[in-house]
């Protein structure tokens, strides 16, 4: 009885709440799209450049390592004297707490490609940045887009944390219901954020597989 009373309520609080839970749905989307838009962005670059120059392996991967073990309430507690309440603080925290899983992957990718076949490349006379574009990148692909779903994921269940400092999203139902004690409004954003999360790396495996040289598919 209390399984069906728990899904009229559902039913009731969506129909009430739609729109407001499609704002929502749309803030968080944006909140995930932007921070990782630029977690990619200087991720990538960063995992790249230090298969380059050994020297700053151990320091860009150990920041990277201790942004991804801050809680993610102080995380964003830190960012809000730099850029304030709202969804620039939220995006800045993100992004941070994306960076990890990005540029390990894409270090260790690219550092798994067979040695022989980056000689065989120099000797037939190719430059490093057509190594670097032609064998490297499409050779790690699968393992750089296996920690950009990795963080994607990720991003989508903390985003829902950013309600804590105004800058919306699917957690606004999550807190709303925890402090109202309604059961039905916790879920009416935690079930979207868990779809959320399937789709993006449903998404990321296309877009993965579509961008996948047709010889390494196999």
């Amino acid at each position: 009885m209390r399984s069906e009373s728990l899904w009229i309520q559902i039913v009731q609080q969506t129909q009430m709440r739609w729109q407001d839970l499609l704002q929502a749905l749309y803030q968080h989307i944006q909140l995930v799209f932007f921070s990782m838009l630029i977690a990619i962005i200087i991720g990538i670059p960063l995992g790249i450049l230090i298969t380059r120059i050994k020297s700053i392996e151990g320091t860009v991967l150990g920041v990277a390592g201790i942004l991804q073990t801050i809680p993610s309430l102080a995380l964003l507690g830190f960012m809000i004297p730099i850029f304030g309440i709202g969804i620039k603080t939220a995006v800045a925290a993100l992004f941070l707490y994306s960076l990890l899983p990005i540029i390990r992957n894409t270090f260790t990718g690219i550092k798994d490609v067979n040695k022989s076949t980056i000689e065989a490349a120099r000797g037939m006379g190719m430059t490093d940045y057509q190594i670097l574009s032609k064998i490297e990148l499409p050779l790690s692909l699968g393992v750089i887009m296996a920690g950009i779903r990795t963080a994607t994921v990720i991003n989508v269940g903390t985003a829902t944390l950013a309600a804590f400092i105004g800058a919306g999203g699917l957690g606004d139902f999550i807190f709303l219901g925890i402090a109202r004690n309604i059961d039905a409004l916790v879920l009416i954003g935690a079930f979207p954020a868990a779809l959320l999360a399937l789709c993006f790396d449903w998404l990321l495996g296309l877009l993965e597989r579509v961008s996948t040289p047709r010889g390494l598919k196999a």
